[in-house]
C-alpha cells in the first residue's frame, strides 16, 4: 500500500484505505482492527495522503507528506516517541527537528498532532507504507527525465 491509497475524511478520526471509487464518492475501509467500511460522498471532504504537504518557509512553500514521513522513519523508524497526548512544546520541538524550516503562522499544534497520529497508525497497520513513503516521487521524477 502506498500514500495514494490512503485517506483522511474530514470530522472522522484515524486513516481510511481507499476500496474503490462509486458512481457518487468512494468506499473507504478504516485502517483500524474494526475494518468498518464507509462510502464517502460529495458532503465528506476527503484528503489523499498523497495530496497532502507541510508548509514550510522556503521558495517552495511546502514539502509533501510523504518527504516527513519518510524523515521521520529514517530518525525514529516505528517509534517516534510521541502521541495525541503529547504536550505543545514536545510536538513543536519535534516538528522543528524533522523539519526545521515548517512554517510556525500555518502549522499548528492540532495539525502536528494529526501527523503523529496519522503516523502511528501506519506504523501499526501498514508500516511498508512508511519504508517505502517518498520513494514514489523519486521514481516519477527519473521516468519524467
Amino acid at each position: 500500500m502506498n500514500l495514494s491509497e490512503i485517506a483522511s475524511i474530514s470530522g472522522k478520526g484515524g486513516l481510511f484505505k481507499i476500496v474503490k471509487p462509486t458512481r457518487t464518492g468512494v468506499i473507504l475501509e478504516s485502517l483500524d482492527d474494526k475494518k468498518s467500511k464507509i462510502v464517502a460522498n460529495t458532503s465528506h471532504r476527503v484528503s489523499v495522503l498523497e495530496d497532502i504537504s507541510i508548509y514550510t518557509t522556503t521558495q517552495e512553500g511546502a514539502v509533501p507528506l510523504a518527504m516527513v514521513f519518510k524523515k521521520i522513519y529514517e530518525e525514529f523508524e516505528t517509534d517516534p516517541g510521541l502521541d495525541s497526548t503529547s504536550s505543545n512544546e514536545e510536538l513543536k520541538s519535534f516538528m522543528k527537528h524533522i523539519l526545521p524550516d515548517f512554517d510556525k503562522d500555518k502549522v499548528y499544534v492540532s495539525d502536528i498532532k494529526r501527523l503523529v497520529s496519522w503516523y502511528n497508525i501506519l506504523v501499526k497497520e501498514s508500516p511498508e507504507t512508511l519504508a517505502n513513503a517518498g520513494t514514489e516521487e523519486k521514481e516519477e521524477e527519473k521516468s519524467d527525465k
